[in-house]
């Protein structure tokens, strides 16, 4: 099992004000379980950096492993953008956020369920 982790929580542990995040980070990590992103939550986060944050937020990413996004991956964003996009104002990050854990099998750690209607996902958590 692989666990994919959406921007929020990347943040709410990066941040540590969240206990109930914190605690499941803890668990998640000595569980031997593998936690992945997407370069999208790169892109998110760098977004929004602080100059003095850098250093420490590259740091815990290199420790997680990057889901590329293949066409595969894409194609799969693109059919659930074209299928949500309207109904639930979805925007491009978070089809391929969803795609990528889709296809790479992962359950996906998010606090926004509300941005991912798709019902062949699996949330972590």
């Amino acid at each position: 099992m692989s666990v994919l982790i959406d921007t929020d929580i990347l943040i709410e542990v990066l941040r540590g004000k969240n206990a109930d995040v914190s605690s499941k980070w803890v668990e998640l990590s000595e569980s031997g379980t593998l936690v992945v992103y997407s370069p999208v939550t790169v892109a998110e986060l760098w977004a929004g950096i602080r100059p003095k944050e850098e250093s420490a937020v590259k740091a815990f990413v290199e420790k997680l492993v990057c889901v590329s996004i293949s066409d595969e991956i894409g194609r799969r964003a693109g059919a659930y953008l074209q299928a949500f996009h309207k109904s639930h104002a979805l925007e491009l990050g978070d089809t391929l956020i969803a795609a990528t854990a889709v296809m790479s099998e992962a359950q996906l750690w998010t606090r926004n369920r509300k941005h991912y209607p798709m019902r062949d996902i699996k949330f972590f958590a």
